[in-house]
C-alpha cells in the first residue's frame, strides 16, 4: 500500500506517460527535484518503478529515464453472476493475463464456490510464476447490496444469498486483501477508469444483464447513498402488481428489460410455432439482423420496457450521459440506433442531445475490470471516489 501522496502522483504519472526524467516529473507535477529524488528511490526500491537509461541533456550530466513496470504488481477480479462466474488477473495496466470461468453454480454452497475461486486464482499464479507478495488482492463483483466495509453481502436476491460474510469466508481460502463491491458500481468504477466515462463527471451506468443494475456518478463519485444502496433501479416498479421478482416486490424493470427476459420471451415464441428455441443472445440477434418477424416484434416490445425504464432514470436524475453496458452493449449497432429513437419521443421535459446515450467501451468486460481495480486503489488512486 502506498500512503504518502507524492508517491500517487509519481506512478500515476508514470503509469500514463511511461517514462520520465526526475527533472520532467517535477516540472509537471510542481514538486521539488529532491522531493521526486526521494519518493522515485523508494519506489524503485519496492520495484514498482525502475532506471531506465540515460535521457538527453542541454548540458552538464545527463538525466536518467524513470521507467513504470506495470508487472511489478497484479490484482484479481472476480464476477459472480446466477449464470457464471468469472474470474480475471490483470497487472497495474490493466491488461487481462488470464481468464477463466466456470458455471455449474450451487449458491446454497457458497463455500465450495469460494474455494473453487481460490482454487483456479492459486493455479493462475502458478501458471505465470506470481508470487503471493506481488498480489494486491482480490476484487469481487456482486449482483446485490452490499457493505464493502465489513464485507458483508448484504442480499442477492438472484442468488438466493443474504447476510454473507463473503469477505471472512473467502479469506479461508486465500490469503489477500479482499474488497467487495455491487457489479453495477463495479463497472461504474471501471467505465470511470479505463473506458468511455473517463471524461464524464455525472452519469449512470446501466448494466443489462442477466438483471438490470445501475451506477450512479455524480461529480466523478460514485453515489451510493444513506444505506448503500442508490442504483437498485432493476427494482423500481415497471408494471404495478406485474410479475413476482424474487426481491419479494412485483412488477420490477428487471423482469420486463433484462437479457435473460428477452431470450425467454423469444423462445416462447418460438416454441408457439414449434420451432427450436435453442437460443443465445448471438443467434436471437443472428435472426433480426436476417429480418426475422418474429424476433423483430419481441425486439421491439422488449425496448419498450428498456425505454421506459431509462426514461424514468432520466426524469428522476437528469444525468448529462446513461451508459449502457453489460451482455446487451455488445450489440450497440442494433440497440443504439432503436433506444435513442424511442427515448426520445416528444414530450414536455427533455430533448434529444439533454442527456447522452452512450454505449460502454469495456463492453461485457467493464465489471470485472471494475472489480480488479477495487485492489489499486491505494496504489494508484488518490481520492476515495465514492460518496
Amino acid at each position: 500500500m502506498i500512503r504518502d501522496s507524492n508517491q500517487k502522483k509519481i506512478l500515476q504519472l508514470l503509469q500514463k506517460r511511461r517514462e520520465l526524467t526526475k527533472q520532467e516529473m517535477s516540472q509537471i507535477l510542481g514538486l521539488s527535484i529532491p522531493t521526486i529524488a526521494t519518493n522515485t528511490n523508494i519506489l524503485i526500491a519496492e520495484g514498482l518503478l525502475e532506471e531506465g537509461g540515460i535521457g538527453d541533456s542541454s548540458g552538464g550530466r545527463k538525466p536518467v529515464i524513470i521507467k513504470f513496470l506495470p508487472n511489478a504488481r497484479f490484482s484479481f477480479g472476480v464476477d459472480i453472476s446466477s449464470q457464471r462466474v468469472r474470474i480475471i488477473l490483470t497487472n497495474l495496466d490493466s491488461e487481462i493475463l488470464a481468464s477463466v470461468e466456470f458455471i455449474d453454480l450451487d449458491f446454497t454452497n457458497i463455500e465450495l464456490i469460494l474455494q473453487r475461486i481460490a482454487d483456479h486464482m492459486t493455479q493462475m499464479m502458478m501458471d505465470l510464476k506470481i508470487e503471493s507478495k506481488a498480489v494486491l488482492g482480490v476484487g469481487f463483483s456482486l449482483p446485490g447490496t452490499v457493505d464493502e466495509e465489513l464485507g458483508i453481502l448484504e442480499m442477492a436476491p438472484s442468488l438466493g444469498l443474504y447476510k454473507v460474510p463473503l469477505q471472512k469466508q473467502f479469506q479461508a481460502y486465500f490469503s489477500a486483501p479482499i474488497y467487495i463491491e455491487n457489479e453495477a458500481n463495479a463497472a461504474a468504477f471501471g467505465e470511470l477508469t479505463l473506458g468511455i466515462a473517463q471524461q464524464m463527471k455525472n452519469l449512470v451506468y446501466l448494466s443489462v444483464t442477466h438483471g438490470i443494475g445501475a451506477g450512479i456518478v455524480i461529480k466523478g463519485h460514485l453515489y451510493k447513498g444513506k444505506n448503500k444502496r442508490a442504483g437498485e433501479f432493476g427494482h423500481m416498479t415497471l408494471i404495478p402488481n406485474g410479475k413476482q421478482c424474487k426481491c419479494g416486490r412485483n412488477g420490477c424493470w428487471e423482469l420486463y428489460a433484462s437479457v435473460q427476459t428477452l431470450l425467454s420471451r423469444y423462445r416462447a415464441s418460438l416454441k408457439a410455432e414449434s420451432l427450436p428455441t435453442s437460443i443465445t443472445l448471438k443467434s436471437f440477434f443472428n435472426d433480426l439482423a436476417m429480418g426475422n418477424s418474429m424476433a423483430r416484434k419481441v425486439w421491439d416490445e422488449y425496448l419498450d420496457y428498456l425505454t421506459t425504464g431509462i426514461q424514468n432514470i432520466i426524469l428522476t436524475l437528469d444525468p448529462h450521459y446513461i451508459v449502457v453496458g453489460g451482455d446487451i452493449s455488445l450489440y450497440e449497432d442494433y440497440l443504439l440506433p432503436d433506444l435513442q429513437k424511442k427515448i426520445f419521443t416528444p414530450n414536455a421535459f427533455y430533448e434529444e442531445g439533454d442527456t447522452s446515450i452512450v454505449i460502454s467501451t469495456l463492453k461485457e468486460n467493464a465489471t470485472i475490470l471494475g472489480a480488479s481495480l477495487l485492489p489499486m486503489k491505494n496504489l494508484l488512486f488518490q481520492n476515495e471516489s465514492i460518496l
